[in-house]
């Protein structure tokens, strides 16, 4: 009892603390209740979090499920174990926006807030989000200093348990900064070394598009081929005479995503080469969204479709493929899409926290994703291999330069103003590259082009290379910028 009344103190503590910072100040409704967001957040106390939402979160916000709230209040609260208030960026009457800093990362998040007009002034929104406009880094003087300070913030989040992986950063294709942290097998104590094999989600598109550019590049096909000239069975025919290659590599086709109750329903052990998976697209893609080329949707299953294509214009199953063609020429020595009910040396199992009233609960997700990856996602390779991969690229051992420059940039004739074909378009002298992210699955490469710089992160904890990659990122702007 004396435990609990001393945690509610310290609680209570730091909601008033948080809440009166700024007092004999005006201050607006949303400023306050971003101020007593901020505390609870801070807290960690899930009975503390879901008090406040009983009683002060609006009549809309309640109809969401609790757990849904106090999976946020408790995920923010792992990541930054704690927040500094810092400034309001922005206030009105019902909305407010504060800066604030992680104790844990030292990172910068916007708080945003709205509540209702009038008086108690319940939660109607909350959010958090790297802000706009956050302070710059003291920039390193060197690459030697970049490394420090980067294996520095690295290893406090693998300390506080944020953080389990492998981290590379390069300057024109040599390592500047290597890194493994935390474990690949939980139930063995197995740790991560830089060459272990980590899921990378959606990653697995850019091989896909780079796949499609070399056939295009061969003569095998075009970007404006229908899809019926190469899949005249698809089970909406009429569809499948409008969407282009191109529409499916930018994401624009109207096909959406096969993670219907039908695959979870299904074996997943079946589910091993493109037509055992096409046959869930057959099943369940019988009309699409939207007229394709009109707007943007992620879809797994457009993706998916481009390995059949694949197939068909190559005369090769697409994992012979994309073996023979992208990883062998690129040196890609611990890549490929693996099937996971055989022996597979040196794969890191990928791990999710399930947040509860008693603390962390952990599980793998060997029975939530797939038996093996295909042309959508779901593959493995190791940070060295994906440098060989972006090096191979920008020598154009792959595509020709001129393929590479397409396959990187916007492409507004068919509303994909942030997308390339299978890669995030470089946007304002921004990088290019993919990630990818599940339960336990959580990857990045980002090619920075103009300046030469390529930042990778992978890990087998769901969510947690954002803080790392970001980290990162903020260093070599800062360095960039000097």
């Amino acid at each position: 009892m004396r435990s609990l009344f001393s945690k509610l103190l310290i609680v209570a503590g730091l909601v008033s603390a948080f809440a009166s910072m700024a007092a004999g100040q005006a201050e607006s409704a949303a400023v306050r209740r971003a101020k007593e967001i901020a505390g609870i957040l801070s807290s960690g106390d899930r009975a503390a979090a879901r008090r406040y939402v009983q009683e002060n979160f609006a009549e809309g916000m309640l109809k969401r499920p609790m757990e849904q709230h106090l999976g946020f209040f408790s995920r923010v609260h792992d990541q930054t174990r704690g927040l500094k208030l810092v400034k309001v960026q922005d206030e009105k009457p019902a909305e407010a926006t504060y800066i604030v800093q992680s104790e844990l990362t030292g990172l910068y998040e916007a708080l945003w807030v709205s509540v209702e007009e009038n008086a108690p002034h319940k939660v109607t929104g909350i959010g958090l989000r790297p802000p706009s406009d956050a302070p710059a880094l003291k920039a390193p003087a060197n690459e030697a200093e970049f490394a420090s300070r980067l294996d520095a913030a690295v290893k406090k989040l693998a300390t506080a348990d944020a953080f389990s992986g492998t981290v590379l950063i390069a300057k024109n294709g040599e390592a500047v900064y290597k890194a493994a942290f935390g474990e690949a097998n939980k139930d063995f104590s197995v740790p991560n070394r830089i060459d272990t094999k980590f899921n990378l989600g959606s990653m697995n598109k850019m091989f896909t598009g780079v796949a499609i550019a070399q056939l295009v590049e061969k003569g095998k096909l075009s970007y404006d081929d229908p899809l019926s000239k190469f899949i005249p069975d698809f089970p909406n025919a009429e569809a499948a005479k409008k969407i282009t290659i191109k529409h499916l590599l930018t994401h624009t086709s109207g096909l959406g995503g096969y993670f219907s109750p039908r695959f979870w329903d299904k074996s997943r052990a079946n589910l091993r080469t493109v037509d055992d998976m096409m046959a869930l697209v057959r099943e369940d893609e019988k009309d699409v969204s939207f007229d394709p080329g009109s707007r943007w949707q992620y879809s797994n299953t457009g993706m998916l479709v481009l390995g059949k294509v694949i197939e068909v214009a190559s005369g090769q199953s697409y994992f012979d493929y994309v073996r023979e063609n992208i990883y062998k020429p690129a040196g890609m020595v611990n890549s490929d899409t693996y099937e996971l009910d055989r022996i597979n040396k040196n794969l890191a199992v990928g791990y999710h926290k399930r947040f509860t009233d008693e603390g962390i609960a952990w599980s793998n997700n060997i029975f939530s994703h797939v038996m093996r990856g295909g042309p959508q996602g779901g593959g493995y390779s190791t940070v060295e291999d994906l440098l060989r991969f972006d090096k191979a690229l920008r020598s154009g051992k792959l595509v020709s330069a001129e393929t590479f420059r397409l396959l990187t940039t916007p492409k507004p004739e068919v509303n994909s103003p942030r997308y390339g074909y299978g890669f995030f378009a470089v946007v304002d002298g921004g990088p290019t590259g993919h990630s990818g992210g599940f339960e336990g699955i959580s990857s990045d490469l980002r090619m920075h082009l103009a300046s030469g710089w390529t930042v990778i992160v992978m890990s087998n904890y769901g969510g947690s290379s954002g803080p790392v990659l970001r980290i990162a990122e903020d260093l070599i702007t800062a360095m960039e910028k000097k």
